[in-house]
């Protein structure tokens, strides 16, 4: 009975969302599930209530984000993926949240950064790509694996410059790391984040602070990394010391480099390849997991990039 509660959500908005898109009626007596409606949209809608239910018996909770997850798997034929969904979890959050990959690519891109000292995470806007890292960082930290966490950007933002921004150097790069400072706030909280700063287990900088170090003992996060030069992901991948791990994240479609400059990450991506303790994660719009308008919208460009080229 209680699978069948979380099964339909509040106000049956789980099972509306399965009616409306796969259009069929669901309709719950003394337990069993009857769906009614044309022959093909019932196979698809019973794969999609046996995948939730199979998520609820294992302790995964169901939602609307995850039911249009298994509305697009089912419909796209990969229904036998919802198998490899939830899981362990990676980092629960200073108000007690449990962390854990939500779809299958966020899966492999977890896998991946345990298998591998480097990983290059790239994709669009939404997948999770640096919050999943920084959860990844801040459990490596709790467990005592790593002493310290550094996250890192480069300082480029849509054309502006640092010179136009008011301030000191502190105040003019701290927009470009704000969305560090968000995950890391919510893994931790505003007073344990700021006592790791303090002390020096936590580092938030520009990449051009990392010039001529080695880091050792450490989790490295390098943001944005679309927006990289050739030369500085050169430098920043050299940085990297014993018993650390580097997590490099962006989304190749969303350079704001001056034109004429290439990606240092789509150059890595083509150089490293196979390289053995480098692993390479490609998050993709079914992997977004903001408000479903989001995936919505990033269609709707590609589709209009699609009708430029033609």
């Amino acid at each position: 009975m209680d699978d069948i509660i979380g099964l339909f959500g509040s106000f049956d908005e789980n099972i509306r969302l399965v009616e409306n898109h796969l259009h069929v009626t669901v309709t719950n007596r003394e337990s069993e599930l009857r769906i009614t409606g044309e022959l093909e949209n019932v196979a698809k809608a019973a794969k999609v209530i046996e995948g939730l239910l199979g998520l609820l018996r294992r302790g995964e909770t169901v939602d609307k984000q995850r039911v249009s997850y298994l509305i697009m798997l089912v419909t796209d034929g990969e229904e036998a993926k919802i198998d490899e969904l939830g899981g362990d979890v990676i980092c629960v959050t200073a108000k007690g949240r449990p962390v854990k990959g939500k779809t299958v690519g966020q899966k492999h891109y977890i896998d991946t950064i345990r298998k591998n000292i480097v990983t290059l995470a790239v994709g669009p806007a939404g997948t999770g790509k640096t919050y999943l890292a920084v959860a990844m960082a801040v459990g490596a930290f709790r467990a005592k694996e790593i002493n310290r966490i550094i996250l890192t950007r480069p300082a480029v933002e849509a054309g502006e410059k640092l010179g136009f921004l008011p301030g000191d150097l502190q105040n003019k790069v701290d927009p470009y790391l704000r969305p560090l400072y968000d995950a890391l706030f919510d893994m931790l909280g505003a007073e344990t984040y700021q006592r790791y700063l303090e002390r020096g287990n936590i580092e938030v900088a520009p990449l051009a602070f990392m010039r001529g170090r080695t880091l050792d003992d450490s989790f490295i996060i390098l943001d944005e990394a679309q927006n990289t030069t050739s030369e500085q992901m050169k430098m920043f991948l050299t940085r990297l010391g014993f018993n650390s791990r580097v997590v490099v994240t962006g989304d190749v479609t969303q350079t704001d480099l001056p034109d004429g400059k290439q990606s240092g990450l789509k150059e890595a991506l083509r150089l490293l390849r196979g390289v053995e303790g480098i692993g390479i994660s490609e998050l993709s719009d079914k992997d977004i997991v903001r408000h479903e308008l989001v995936g919505r919208i990033l269609k709707a460009y590609e589709s209009q990039k699609r009708g430029d080229r033609a």
